[in-house]
């Protein structure tokens, strides 16, 4: 039985809404939830999974809509639903003030920044209300025009300003973390990054290690576009440039475009500070006094450290103990045993984890590849060599990110060891601000049936996890290491060390 509920005027955002989604579904025991406001495109998505009615094309952006698909008859589901949804909400101090508007905002407080998540065509209009009161923008919406980015870009420029984004999710401002964000100490490394969980990853290493963050400064992926031209890139560059804290500064990306890349290079020659540049899945030829290139964000990490003279060991380095952990491994796997899955919640992760095995094992595919020969024919069907970013639409249509909502990976990983050709399962586990509670605790169920099925399978499984976090974070980096560790999974130093060890662990393998 599908029912539905309307709300008029009932604005909740969308972020409480996604992260709350698969709990409250969970709870009632309902076949399919969503809850989403009423613009075109959430309609969109409600209509794509089956659940839309001709009452919601009279819904404005503004009403909330909330859809299911009843396992039995409640006539009481939608007020349940919102109940559970409200009570989520922290309770708001009696001090606290809420405005409803950026311009109300302010004009009552001393804000010099306005973080903006509406849906994307309404959040350029709020963006430019907050360049009007001189306000830096972290613009996390997603599907705002090219020609909005552009424009918002150059009055932010013009008035010395940030416009951080469209569909910018990470950022570290003031020692403050701003959506998907690490505890990480404050010290004397600036960063500018095109990359959300790239730029967690390389703060998180920096802070592992005693070094600690001025600013990080997240620019959105289409920024290093042939369009927008490497706007805010450059604007960050120049402004740790002037920056007296910050010593060394970090700028992460996927390849630019060639143009932005070379304006890149022309301003890195201009500054005086050194500076490391990780470029996944690029190369560099030119050399640049005080310019440092990487391949992968742990050396970018480690470099970076190196320039402010912190010791670090070699993360990409694999222990004597680790192995021959590897060597009992292989010994395990049937013959039909032969094959990676990674399981990823964050993009640039998957990304980096894609460079690094392919040179280590052949005719490796994923969603998040480039070049047509590696690209996944359907994210949805498991074959060979897989590295699965599951933060994909195709993945999150009407649902919440896996960084929120870690369960939404666990069917998937019941597949994957299933599948007799899986040798080794690659996860990622993100700590911080926005991301789950306790994503570790839990996926370990899952991880333990996963074990449990392989084995019953006559099969041996490996599985090999990243804790990108640190133990200021809330959820804990030694405990949730700790708990992967107990659970029988080989817990990684750093996101390229966990490639390189999967890597490892099939290369007897595959011969």
């Amino acid at each position: 039985m599908k029912d539905y509920k309307i709300l008029k005027n009932s604005y909740y955002d969308s972020v409480t809404l996604m992260s709350t989604t698969v709990t409250i579904k969970k709870d009632l025991e309902l076949k399919e939830l969503v809850m989403f406001m009423g613009t075109e495109m959430n309609k969109a998505m409600i209509e794509s999974i089956g659940l839309y009615h001709l009452a919601m094309d009279e819904a404005l952006p503004n009403d909330l809509i909330i859809a299911a698909e009843l396992s039995q008859g409640n006539p009481d589901w939608a007020e349940e639903v919102l109940n559970r949804l409200n009570s989520r909400k922290k309770d708001a101090k009696e001090t606290d003030k809420v405005y409803k508007t950026i311009n109300q905002a302010a004009d009552a407080i001393d804000a010099n920044i306005a973080v903006i998540s509406v849906p994307g065509i309404y959040a350029a209009n709020e963006a430019y209300k907050a360049l009007d009161k001189n306000m830096h923008v972290m613009l996390f919406s997603d599907n705002v025009s090219v020609e909005d980015e552009i424009q918002l870009k150059d009055i932010a420029i013009k008035k010395d300003l940030l416009v951080m984004g469209p569909d910018c999710g990470t950022a570290i401002i003031n020692g403050k973390g701003l959506c998907f964000a690490n505890q990480v100490s404050e010290g004397s490394i600036g960063l500018v990054a095109a990359s959300g969980t790239g730029l967690q990853e390389v703060t998180v290493i920096i802070d592992r290690f005693g070094g600690g963050i001025t600013q990080a400064i997240g620019v959105g992926g289409r920024d290093l576009s042939e369009a927008v031209g490497g706007r805010m890139m450059l604007k960050g560059i120049d402004a740790l440039d002037q920056d007296e804290k910050t010593e060394v500064i970090v700028l992460i990306s996927k390849p630019p475009h060639p143009t932005v890349l070379e304006r890149i290079l022309d301003r890195l020659k201009k500054i005086h500070k050194p500076t490391v540049l990780c470029l996944l899945d690029s190369h560099l030829d030119e050399k640049i006094t005080n310019v440092y290139f990487t391949s992968t964000m742990t050396e970018a990490a480690m470099k970076a450290l190196s320039l402010v003279g912190r010791k670090t060991p070699d993360l990409l380095n694999v222990d004597l103990k680790t192995k021959e952990i590897i060597e009992q491994q292989q010994r395990l796997f049937s013959k039909t045993q032969k094959k990676i899955k990674g399981l990823y919640c964050g993009g640039t992760l998957t990304a980096e984890s894609l460079s690094i095995l392919r040179p280590m094992v052949e005719n490796i595919t994923s969603n998040v590849a480039k070049k047509d020969k590696e690209k996944m024919h359907n994210p949805l069907i498991s074959d060979g060599h897989n590295l699965v970013d599951l933060g994909d639409d195709i993945f999150t249509q009407g649902k919440p990110h896996p960084m929120i909502e870690p369960t939404i990976r666990f069917s998937r990983m019941i597949e994957e060891a299933k599948n007799p050709e899986t040798a080794v399962m690659l996860l990622d586990f993100e700590l911080g601000i926005g991301s789950h509670d306790d994503p570790v605790s839990i996926t370990l169920d899952t991880i333990k049936e996963s074990f449990e099925i392989a084995k019953k399978g006559n099969r041996n499984l490996s599985i090999v996890a990243y804790v990108c976090g640190t133990d200021k974070d809330h959820q804990g980096l030694e405990k949730s290491e700790e708990l992967l560790r107990s659970a029988g999974v080989i817990v990684a130093k750093t996101n390229a060390h966990a490639a390189i060890i999967a890597g490892l662990l099939v290369k007897e393998v595959e011969r």
